[in-house]
């Protein structure tokens, strides 16, 4: 006899699948039920394995009341259901990430709404509480100007500040001096959050950030900006998450360009 959805899994987990069945992100589940992104995608591994199904049609078709097709090996469904989610995880990879483009070339310069989307494509994909893209204003000085999901009183230091000077051994101090990716375990656990520093006191305090990682935005070999996003539990980044982070700088750095041409051409034809 085969069991119903609700006699196999937990209530929470009802909720998930039923959540992530009805089109919701990783991103959109957490905020709503306040867990971490990871967090979702725990439970859809198990729910997977439990219900015995292998995409996202098959998770719906059961918890509207389709049996299995098939018995799965227990020693094989965690194996297929890590297998699933991962095919579907590149699938939505390529096309966020082609969402994004077309974004970019529709925006007529409307930088605000370009910004906003790819921060929100990140957070989604990278599993990140909240993201900051801060402007480089040369000589080690930085203005958050674009976020997303970031915690208010954190956001109130920010546009107190409006444009600091930040010190080397903060994320983004490193960005400056070495323009290479700064991927930190815990903001917490490093030296300098035992010190007075203003900015990592607002990152991890302020902020509740604890693993982060920032990328420079390049521009030839001109540093223009980072892009930072952050994780409020420690749980470090993979290399293919800072990669997949660092395709979304580099589009931010592309749209940066696109609206300084589109303004810089607005202000010819105006003049």
């Amino acid at each position: 006899m085969t069991l119903s959805p609700d006699e196999i899994l937990s209530p929470r987990e009802i909720e998930i699948a039923t959540a992530y069945a009805q089109g919701d992100t990783y991103q959109a589940i957490a905020a709503r039920l306040c867990i971490a992104p990871s967090t979702v995608r725990t439970h859809l591994a198990t729910i997977y394995r439990k219900l015995e199904v292998s995409s996202k049609l098959d998770l719906h078709a059961r918890l509207v009341g389709a049996f299995p097709s098939a018995e799965v090996q227990t020693d094989h469904a965690a194996v297929i259901s890590e297998l699933a989610l991962s095919l579907e995880e590149a699938i939505r990879r390529e096309q966020t990430l082609a969402e994004v483009l077309r974004i970019i070339s529709r925006s007529r310069g409307d930088i605000d709404r370009v910004m906003s989307a790819i921060l929100g494509f990140a957070l989604d994909l990278c599993e990140a509480e909240f993201g900051i893209l801060f402007d480089h204003h040369g000589e080690g000085q930085f203005a958050a100007s674009h976020s997303r999901g970031i915690p208010q009183p954190f956001r109130d230091w920010l546009e107190a500040q409006d444009i600091f000077r930040v010190s080397p051994r903060t994320g983004l101090g490193r960005v400056f001096t070495g323009h290479g990716i700064v991927n930190i375990y815990d903001v917490q656990a490093e030296e300098i959050f035992q010190t007075d520093d203003p900015l990592r006191h607002a990152t991890a305090v302020l902020g509740g950030a604890r693993s982060f990682v920032a990328i420079p935005m390049m521009s030839g070999d001109r540093l223009v900006g980072a892009f930072t996003i952050y994780r409020q539990n420690v749980r470090p980044f993979s290399a293919q998450t800072t990669a997949l982070a660092q395709v979304f700088a580099d589009q931010s750095v592309i749209a940066l360009d696109n609206a300084r041409m589109i303004s810089t051409l607005r202000s010819k034809m105006s003049s």
